[in-house]
């Protein structure tokens, strides 16, 4: 394994990390071990009632604690933990409160109304009012650049225990975006908030080193069950350095992937898996793995002059060939060591999850697909049609190792039936306007049908979809009708209508513009003892979404 050829030299880099995070007097009194010694500390590093997360570089917040900068509603969603929020999700995803107390809207979904509890503070003694909730909103409305409150027209403060949200169109999952919204403090919000934030959550930030580690403690007045773990310490580090201190027995429960786990799921591990002292972890995701399928023929451009359009991938019958062409089990089995499931859309396991989705492996029913298009092997076993080569580039990113063997897995499964197939690794900068022309290699999955929205509906300028070509009037349609409805559970069901409602859609049978591989389990590796907490189904990202719950973590003896 590649990364333990690197134990001789990062496990000092560790070790060195390890000791420049020593501000908290706890973590100064630990022990280090040098590598001839390295052996897992039998017992927690931290007291038993605190814990030591690590997770990557990544997931620090660039911007700060500020949920207007996207602490808890970026691109990874999470519980915020310093910050209250009107709403949660519970374990299912429906919906339950944590400040309200009780939401109202309106029949023609342009009014939200929200009672909130009157026993909240702020960790500077300040009470919690409506006048707050009022004010986040309206700041994140006006000057977040992270999401898209383009709907709220203003929130609006009735009395200190009633927020109004009048919006400027109907928006049916709203209690969605007010599940991962901290509501921050109007008399104490200024522009180095996020380096030191105030809250009425479940967590206060104690310290924060940048670039190294972040430690919380427990709120003691926060109006909630108190939490059980009251300090949780949380180091970013990079993935082989994060597998280094767990082999060191230098933090509790750590990120990792399946290149780290030598034992494939479901074979026998042994007592104590790969690192003595330590169990893993996997949990269920929804963070997918997929490509775009651009669904118009080439000869276009976008404003900024990229290409858009594709003569192979815009066959409706090639589309659907790659999609049952594609060994799904194989994948997690070869590439994720087994630690994932089937991917069939960008919302598998949500409540708004269309199972018409799903299809089953068929190369046969593949290759006559391709033959009835007219798409007819060569013999260098590559198709043609009319002097258009059946084949395309696969863009990956270039520093992500999952993307770029699931890349070239597609290669190899696509080229048994007659697609060429040229995995290609590129940078961000340059993939968003790469995918308007040929597949990209994709990572995504949310807990809200707005990963849909943005996917598949088109807008206003183009007429295309965002991030990869395709239209489909009747799928926007029933979009539009899914936000505009007043009723959860209704707007579940034209979610679902509008992947397939029988004749058309994005499914097989229908458009099939995107093609979904794999959810990737997230992969952890925990100390034995602590007890972590029921989890929610992770969405994209391997982060924060961990730790959603850690106040409801534990050691047992």
């Amino acid at each position: 394994m590649a990364s333990k050829q690197l134990l001789g030299i990062a496990l000092t880099a560790v070790f060195l990390f390890c000791g420049g995070c020593g501000q908290d007097k706890e973590a100064d009194t630990q022990t280090m071990v040098s590598e001839e010694s390295a052996q897992p500390s039998p017992a927690p590093l931290s007291s038993r009632d605190g814990v030591i997360v690590v997770m990557g570089p990544g997931s620090e917040p660039a911007a700060g604690f500020d949920p207007v900068y996207g602490w808890g509603a970026g691109e990874h969603v999470h519980e915020p933990l310093l910050q209250s929020t009107l709403t949660v999700t519970n374990p299912d995803l429906s919906i339950g409160y944590d400040l309200a107390t009780d939401v109202e809207v309106s029949e023609d979904g342009l009014c939200w109304t929200v009672k909130i509890r009157d026993d909240a503070y702020f960790t500077d003694g300040e009470r919690l009012t409506a006048e707050d909730a009022a004010f986040t909103y309206n700041t994140l409305r006006d000057t977040s650049s992270v999401n898209d409150f383009t709907m709220l027209e203003r929130a609006e403060a009735v009395d200190e225990i009633t927020v109004k949200f009048f919006m400027k169109r109907p928006y049916s999952i709203w209690s969605y975006t007010m599940a991962v919204v901290g509501i921050v403090p109007e008399h104490a919000y200024g522009p180095d908030y996020g380096e030191h934030p105030i809250g009425s959550g479940r967590y206060m930030l104690k310290q924060w080193d940048r670039g190294q580690q972040v430690i919380f403690e427990a709120n003691p007045d926060y109006y909630g069950e108190a939490p059980l773990m009251k300090k949780v310490t949380v180091l970013f580090m990079e993935e082989d350095a994060a597998y280094l201190a767990v082999q060191a027995g230098q933090a509790d429960l750590a990120y990792t992937s399946a290149s780290y786990v030598e034992t494939p799921r479901g074979e026998d591990s042994g007592e104590n898996g790969q690192v003595l002292g330590y169990r893993l972890l996997n949990f269920e995701t929804v963070d997918n793995r997929g490509f775009n399928l651009p669904a118009i023929p080439s000869g276009g451009s976008s404003p900024s002059g990229a290409a858009v359009g594709n003569n192979f991938t815009s066959d409706v019958s090639v589309r659907r060939a790659i999609n049952l062409g594609i060994d799904r089990e194989r994948m997690i089995s070869e590439v994720l060591n087994g630690y994932g499931s089937p991917a069939y859309s960008v919302c598998d396991k949500m409540p708004w999850y269309q199972s018409a989705a799903e299809v089953s492996y068929q190369p046969e029913e593949a290759e006559k697909l391709l033959d009835g298009a007219g798409w007819l092997m060569g013999d260098d076993h590559i198709r043609q049609k009319d002097g258009v080569r059946a084949s395309f580039t696969l863009f990956y990113p270039a520093g992500d190792s999952v993307r770029q063997a699931l890349a070239f897995h597609v290669a190899e499964q696509l080229g048994d039936i007659g697609i060429f197939v040229e995995p290609q690794g590129t940078d961000w900068e340059s993939a968003y306007q790469q995918a308007q022309a040929q597949p990209l290699m994709w990572g995504w999955g949310a807990h809200t049908p707005m990963e849909l929205y943005n996917i598949y509906h088109t807008e206003e300028t183009s007429g295309l979809a965002l991030y990869s070509p395709y239209a489909n009037p009747k799928v926007d349609a029933c979009m539009d009708q899914a936000l505009a409805s007043s009723d959860l559970e209704k707007a579940n069901e034209l979610w679902k209508k509008a992947q397939w409602d029988g004749e058309t859609g994005i499914v097989q049978e229908g458009d099939i513009p995107w093609i979904w591989l794999v959810n990737i389990d997230h992969l952890y590796w925990a100390r034995e003892g602590l007890v972590v907490a029921e989890q929610k189904i992770h969405p994209h990202g391997h982060g924060w979404s961990i730790v959603n719950n850690v106040d409801k973590w534990s050691w047992k003896d």
